[in-house]
């Protein structure tokens, strides 16, 4: 008679080890809070694991259709490696990848696109509440790339990021802006790339103060877009070291930079203009202004480099 104990045995020495083997290779889940070390497989749950404290989550390299609400706290959202974690198409609450109401949020080395919604307002991110920071980020390919709500004590800076493929102006909905900033307290924008705008402006900014600086706005891919930089109801600050360049497909080419068309909400007295480079494609069959002000208040319009076929100052 046939004794089967030994096979039996062996094959419990053998599978141990590779029982062993397949969980040390099995995926981590890609959300870790770095103050912690928790891993969460999905966004929201490692938001909520923060809660109405500080925390930082690192995100791995990945292409993710996933996105978070966050409504309290001070969150940081890291790319572990800068520009290999992509926010594709998920959008919550029917705003945006990452809507976020806390005190403050931190975004740094991350991809946002292909957000649209029935609104037309799709972004990658939606600022409701508090300050935000974002770092070499991409925002492309969707209706918005930040769209905030209004917080006057709030504050936005925005730093080495891009914002391409963005905004729409069809379909009987109010148009879409690659960054529109409701009534903040500030918008910081330094060293950042503006392109190929698809409607709306490329900046549009209610905040009281303005900030930009060292950037550049690229409109000859451009599609139907509108102003380089919108100063809605008004804005002091600083406008300088940018480079413009005029496209030849413009829904509206009246201007490059306005201060309050829609209403004289934020004075503007001291708002300073200068160092900046204005330029026309050649395939620009069209005039324009490089500066058009509303308010009447005492703005600083100083040395620009101001390209042919583009006024330097209007008054309106």
């Amino acid at each position: 008679m046939k004794r089967f104990t030994p096979v039996l045995v062996l094959a419990t020495a053998l599978g141990a080890p590779v029982a062993a083997q397949a969980q040390a290779q099995a995926p981590q889940a890609p959300y870790m809070i770095a103050e912690t070390g928790q891993r969460f497989a999905g966004l929201q749950a490692a938001v909520a694991a923060i809660g109405d404290r500080r925390g930082t989550i690192m995100i791995a390299p990945g292409l993710y259709r996933d996105c978070a609400v966050q409504t309290q706290g001070d969150v940081a959202f890291l790319a572990t490696v800068a520009g290999q974690v992509t926010f594709d198409g998920a959008i919550c609450e029917g705003k945006a990848a990452l809507v976020v109401r806390g005190r403050s949020a931190r975004v740094e080395g991350i991809i946002f696109q292909n957000q649209r919604v029935g609104e037309g307002n799709g972004a990658g991110i939606r600022l409701e509440h508090g300050n935000l920071i974002v770092r070499q980020a991409w925002f492309r390919d969707s209706e918005e790339g930040i769209l905030s709500a209004d917080d006057p004590a709030g504050s936005v800076l925005i730093e080495r990021s891009t914002f391409a493929g963005l905004g729409r102006c069809d379909r009987g909905l109010s148009c879409a802006h690659g960054i529109y900033i409701g009534d903040y307290g500030s918008v910081t924008v330094r060293n950042t790339r503006f392109e190929a705008g698809r409607g709306g402006h490329y900046l549009k900014s209610r905040a009281a103060r303005i900030e930009v600086t060292d950037c550049s706005f690229d409109d000859s891919a451009g599609r139907a877009s509108n102003y380089m930089i919108d100063l809605s109801i008004g804005a002091t600050g600083l406008i300088r070291g940018n480079w413009f360049v005029g496209g030849p497909d413009k829904e509206n080419r009246t201007t490059f930079i306005s201060n309050a068309p829609e209403g004289h909400a934020h004075n503007a007295d001291g708002l300073t203009i200068d160092g900046n480079v204005a330029r026309l494609v050649p395939s620009a069959k069209y005039t324009t202004a490089f500066f058009v002000d509303w308010s009447g208040d005492a703005v600083k319009l100083g040395q620009n480099v101001i390209g042919a076929g583009i006024r330097r100052f209007e008054k309106r």
